[in-house]
């Protein structure tokens, strides 16, 4: 399948001004050859050049769009093989055209991730750059992309790599003194395995100190913003999203359903939930509406917990503040504009002070207030250095989970005096964990299931 020639369209289908479509395999060059008819045959013209013509269909002649086509061969491209790339005109019926025309000549449609898979296989990139293709197309924010073109130009695979290093070495060291005890080698002392463990395990654990910021960089932070009706949750999200996303009235349960909306707040991505307002109600639709709010109460990461300043606190607030206070909750005090009523320090019995902000939303005060306290809480004030190297991936986590796992039962065999063969198969597979996250030792359906998270075209 690897030698099969592939073709896909890869920028989003709709209205533009272009559209590309990708050639990938040993038989590119010949197929577009096939149905471009410009100045010079594509097959006689040097790599990494652009040429101008058009698709034609090659019986009748009859043109189907004006064109740009890069050559660029191989190794000398993102998969390493043959690659050309056609420009044509955005829009559905011409880029379809080409394609179709395309699938006549010995060239197949790509299956999802299929150029980025190829890339891997044929070795110009390991397989945490290539999930990091995913991270850079799926980034909500400059952070997150950031963390994803790190990853994606491999320093997190130059870490994993020289930690299987040292492990490759330790387990050398164990082997000449397991096979040659009668040779002068350095001595295999317990002491020496623990210490080398330890070395990794604090590598690994560097790493996974990330995880956690990385992971809310990747994915975002899911934001349910509750409260009773009217308080002005819908002119929150307006505000957050810079647009008006959800209508606001001065009829209390205008919202009846959750509404989604991914905002970037001072680059921390956050997955907005706008409830409907918590109260006891006959309507049919808004208890509906009611029991999804409370429901995200349960799957949140923050909870953006908002008050009419210019109302006392009534008892079914109080109660909604007893089952939030554990919880990872900002409250906002809304309508600072008006004359306060509610008594502060009923909220500052419940929640430290610097998670209360007052705002107005109708005079926009008080973003920056907020802003700073979401920051405060998941990433101790602001995000750690840009030369910091975060891990985000789920899968990666878990695998370095398993490797120090793996290294700590090899200290503590150690400590017990297990023979030093029986703690090399601790170490190796400390050491094969790692491999999986760079695709050094991985399975094809692990590689399959990866690459087809991909959008079409990638």
């Amino acid at each position: 399948m690897i030698h099969d020639t592939i073709a896909a369209i890869s920028t989003p289908l709709g209205e533009g001004g272009i559209a590309v479509i990708r050639v990938s395999g040993d038989g590119a060059v010949a197929a577009v050859d096939r149905v471009f008819f410009g100045k010079d045959k594509l097959s006689e013209v040097a790599t990494h050049t652009v040429h101008y013509g058009w698709i034609k269909e090659p019986a009748t002649k009859s043109r189907i769009d004006e064109v740009l086509v890069t050559v660029m061969r191989a190794p000398r491209s993102f998969t390493m093989e043959d690659v050309v790339e056609i420009s044509c005109h955005g829009g559905f019926i011409s880029v379809k055209k080409v394609l179709d025309l395309l699938l006549e000549f010995d060239v197949r449609l790509a299956e999802p991730g299929e150029f980025t898979k190829r890339a891997y296989l044929n070795g110009r990139i390991d397989l945490s750059q290539a999930e990091a293709v995913i991270d850079l197309i799926r980034a909500k924010s400059d952070r997150a992309y950031k963390v994803a073109m790190k990853q994606s130009e491999g320093t997190l695979s130059k870490q994993i790599k020289s930690l299987r290093h040292d492990l490759v070495e330790l387990m050398a060291h164990i082997e000449v003194n397991i096979d040659y005890p009668e040779h002068d080698v350095e001595e295999m002392t317990n002491a020496f395995i623990k210490e080398k463990c330890n070395a990794a395990m604090a590598q690994i654990e560097r790493l996974l100190t990330t995880a956690h910021q990385g992971k809310i960089l990747r994915e975002g932070i899911v934001t349910a913003i509750v409260g009773k009706p009217n308080v002005g949750k819908s002119s929150l999200l307006n505000t957050l999203a810079q647009e008006n996303r959800a209508i606001v009235t001065d009829i209390p349960g205008t919202t009846r359903d959750v509404i989604e909306e991914f905002v970037n707040v001072n680059g921390i991505p956050l997955k907005l939930l706008d409830t409907a307002g918590i109260r006891e109600t006959s309507d049919i639709v808004e208890q509906l509406g009611v029991e999804k709010s409370k429901s995200a109460l349960v799957d949140a990461d923050l909870i953006l917990l908002v008050f009419n300043g210019a109302e006392r606190l009534q008892p079914d607030e109080l109660e909604l503040i007893e089952q939030l206070k554990e919880k990872q909750t900002i409250v906002i005090v809304n309508k600072l504009d008006l004359p306060q009523q509610l008594e502060m320090d009923q909220l500052t019995a419940h929640f430290p002070s610097e998670r209360v902000v007052r705002m107005s939303l109708l005079e926009q005060q008080g973003i920056a207030d907020l802003e700073k306290a979401i920051a405060s809480i998941f990433f101790s004030g602001q995000v750690e250095s840009s030369d910091l190297t975060y891990v985000s991936n789920v899968r990666h986590i878990s695998l370095l989970k398993k490797a120090s796992s793996s290294l700590q039962e090899a200290f503590q065999a150690t400590e017990a005096f297990v023979p030093i063969d029986m703690v090399q198969i601790d170490i190796r597979n400390a050491w094969e964990f790692l491999g999986e996250i760079i695709g050094d030792s991985v399975g094809d359906s692990l590689i399959d299931q990866i690459f087809s998270q991909f959008c079409l075209g990638k």
